[in-house]
């Protein structure tokens, strides 16, 4: 098997896959792109105008094709569509034997352990990790009901020992993690599975949705708990209805294994003498291999056309404290990863357009609206790319800065929002109330906007007042962990001055 960084780590994708043009990708002219995660524009050779022909009639027949696919794909600009007829042995390495291994860690939960291995069936093997359980004896009786294994830990491990046990000795070629409290549909494996035909790819995860989520959770949905509807349009562990790569920065940073198909030889190449998730993480140990597994050249794919419900707390107590506990999570991770966790990428113009108009300065908006425009007019045109667009581009630029920085405010710096909403000051009255709405825009506006999108069932102000709060006991974590671990990265934004990557024809590739 090749796989990642090594020699055929930029091969191209395989023949008989196909590709799908990302939503957000459009077609500048003839030979260039705009899109991807993080956007960019990409120029085509004439050799990639034909090569992406070929593509859009049909699957990956040549290696030009191929190599150009990988390069989409790579970039977000579209996604790769497995061929469909494989079974979950394809593109592995040792396609006689049986190539899955389900795992699943588990603290007591019995009830969830056995809906959970209900819903897995017996197709594959599964092993069960009794994660020092108080009642051992009903957790193994269940698994044994199902024909589980079971492997007993006497003391709590969290969820990153107990899968590193689980791991102990398997040999089959995929390792599907899966947690005590998701209900996995029929042939989520599979399904999920043929995308290991491409040798490049490492892991592939589903949507993870709350099971408030589900059709049937939804029927029954009048008169449930706010909280409950809040958390089945919002589920912490849910990251969207598009396919994605997963890497730090992009659209997808990271994917969740609460259910998640993994090769086993990326969980070796990633080990190098030590567990393959970090014991000493109780919370964003699946962060920290996810970005492991990129560093080391894997492809990781979010597949959401695959949806496993999850279940999860349903009253607010249950809800916040658990987004509390996630946000502890940022301050370990920067410790391992300090180059992917920035909680806001701001661009100079972009940046400063919005800080005018919060603090009430039309002249420097209109400024930094105008500059932002010249710079992304001046970088299409040294790319030779018409610039149609670009009034249109900058004022989402400065609309996605605005919401940007109300949620950094509201996750980070509510006490500051607080203060400005609050204090009287000694200023004028027409003063006082335009630092007042400005404040409130950073603290509603991004809320309302989710509202918006998100279409949930609940009223808006509703909607707004919790996700309000969500957000704050995320920030809350993200501090807790930021001083136990006497790091400020996680909170720190970053600025980037390049509001446009150009890539393609430029560097002769394509």
């Amino acid at each position: 098997m090749s796989g990642g960084g090594g020699a055929d780590s930029l091969a191209g994708l395989p023949r008989g896959f196909r590709i799908e043009l990302d939503p957000g990708t459009k077609k500048l002219t003839v030979d260039s792109l705009f899109g991807g995660s993080p956007a960019r524009v990409m120029r085509l050779t004439p050799a990639g105008v034909a090569a992406l022909a070929d593509l859009e009639a049909g699957p990956v027949r040549t290696a030009a094709a191929g190599q150009l696919a990988r390069r989409l794909t790579d970039a977000g600009l579209a996604h790769p569509v497995p061929p469909s007829a494989g079974s979950p042995s394809a593109g592995c390495d040792q396609p006689g034997t049986a190539t899955v291994t389900v795992v699943i860690p588990v603290r007591d939960r019995a009830a969830m352990l056995e809906r959970c291995l209900a819903a897995a069936g017996s197709r594959y093997p599964v092993v069960v990790v009794d994660d020092g359980s108080a009642d051992p004896a009903a957790v193994a009786a269940i698994a044994a009901r199902h024909g589980a294994a079971v492997r007993r830990r006497v003391t709590n491990g969290g969820p990153a020992a107990a899968r590193n046990t689980g791991l102990t000795g398997l040999a089959t070629d995929l390792i599907a993690f899966l947690d005590s409290d998701c209900v996995p549909p029929d042939g989520w494996i599979g399904r999920l599975a043929v995308h290991f035909t491409d040798p490049q790819v490492g892991a592939v995860a589903p949507r993870i949705v709350p099971i408030t989520a589900s059709p049937a959770a939804r029927r029954r949905a009048d008169g449930a708990p706010a909280a409950a509807r809040y958390a089945a349009a919002c589920g912490s562990l849910d990251l969207g209805a598009q396919p994605a790569r997963v890497l730090p920065g992009g659209r997808v940073g990271y994917v969740p294994t609460a259910a998640l198909v993994v090769r086993r030889s990326a969980l070796a190449s990633v080990a190098s003498g030590r567990p393959p998730f970090d014991p000493a993480l109780r919370c964003g140990e699946d962060v920290d291999l996810i970005w492991r597994l990129h560093d080391t050249g894997w492809r990781i794919r979010y597949e959401p056309s695959v949806q496993v419900p999850h279940d999860g707390p349903v009253s607010w107590a249950g809800l916040l404290g658990r987004r509390f506990r996630y946000g502890t999570s940022a301050g370990p991770l920067a410790r391992r990863h300090p180059a992917d966790l920035a909680p806001l990428v701001l661009h100079p113009w972009p940046a400063l357009t919005v800080a005018a108009v919060l603090a009430r300065r039309p002249v420097a908006a209109a400024a930094g609206l105008a500059a932002g425009w010249c710079d992304l007019t001046a970088a299409l045109r040294r790319a030779g790319l018409p610039a149609d667009g670009v009034p249109a581009a900058a004022l989402t630029a400065a609309r996605q800065t605005w919401l940007g920085v109300g949620r950094y405010a509201t996750q980070f710096c509510v006490p500051a929002v607080a203060l400005a909403l609050a204090r009287p000051g000694g200023s004028s009255a027409r003063r006082r109330w335009g630092r007042r709405i400005a404040a409130a825009s950073l603290l509603i506006g991004p809320a309302l906007t989710d509202h918006a999108q998100r279409r949930p069932d609940l009223d808006p102000v509703t909607f707004a007042l919790a996700r309000i709060a969500d957000d704050i006991c995320y920030g809350a974590g993200v501090w807790a962990g930021c001083l136990r671990e006497r790091t400020l990265v996680p909170v720190t934004p970053r600025i980037s001055w390049r509001m446009l990557r150009l890539s393609g024809r430029r560097d002769g590739k394509d």
